[in-house]
């Protein structure tokens, strides 16, 4: 019996599946993500030394959180190319690549904007900071790698092989604020510490922020496959086009 992974590995299929799921889960990410505002901005309370800055943290923090998970998806979706030979991995690698570029950059732009009234600069070479933009720059790597060449064989497996050397990054951020002196504050344990007046919408924000981020993905992964087929098309065209000439203007001996 197939395993949903190999049900998946056909492009049709996925496309079928996909096509169904993605409608509701681009739906629950926008119902789930207007709750959350609704209570970021009418029901949670400012924060007693923080004041209304705080709400930054509702974007900040999921943003940064679904940095380092698209950089997970990469990484397994690379490995899922070089050991398994997974026809669409290399399609969900390089669908999560600017999708996890996009959520890095918010994250950094939203700590900037919430360290200045904290720490009273947009940025400073904090370990935390420092190693996400890193991350960041990870990101816009692959992405010029990729378009760096023609041969998508050959890019797919090289992008793969530095997405697997990057993700060595993704345990210096986690750890960061625990193995240097920071200032940047330390993990919450999963808004464990958090006051529940405001880990509730920040937890409900961050599931919506992870709904919206698979129905990203969902679609970039769908467009990929719509554009690797169009090219298929077109070559097959070509070579076509190009053997009815050699028919009919043949050499002569």
């Amino acid at each position: 019996m197939q395993t949903l992974t190999q049900k998946l590995a056909n492009p049709t299929r996925f496309m079928q599946l996909s096509g169904t799921m993605l409608p509701w889960i681009a739906g629950a990410a926008a119902v789930i993500i207007a709750y959350g505002l609704y209570l970021v901005f009418a029901v949670s309370p400012p924060d007693y030394q923080q004041g209304e800055t705080v709400k930054i943290m509702y974007i900040h923090v999921p943003s940064a959180w679904l940095a380092m998970m698209a950089y997970g998806l990469v990484a397994v979706s690379s490995f899922g190319l070089l050991v398994f030979r997974h026809p669409l991995a290399d399609v969900s690698a390089k669908a999560a690549v600017p999708i996890g570029a996009a959520f890095t950059f918010l994250a950094l732009f939203t700590g900037s904007l919430w360290g200045k009234p904290m720490w009273g600069t947009y940025w400073v070479w904090d370990a935390r900071l420092t190693s996400v933009l890193i991350l960041f720059f990870l990101y816009l790597g692959l992405m010029a790698l990729r378009s760096s060449m023609d041969d998508e064989s050959t890019a797919a497996k090289l992008t793969a092989v530095l997405a697997l050397v990057g993700v060595a990054i993704l345990p210096i951020i986690k750890f960061s604020v625990d193995w240097w002196n920071t200032l940047h504050q330390p993990s919450t344990g999963f808004t464990s510490t958090v006051d529940p007046s405001l880990r509730v919408p920040l937890l409900i924000m961050a599931l919506g922020f992870t709904l919206l981020f698979f129905a990203m993905h969902l679609k970039a992964m769908r467009n990929e496959i719509l554009r690797r087929r169009v090219k298929a098309m077109r070559v097959a065209d070509i070579a076509h086009r190009d053997g009815m000439s050699a028919l009919s203007n043949p050499v002569a001996g």
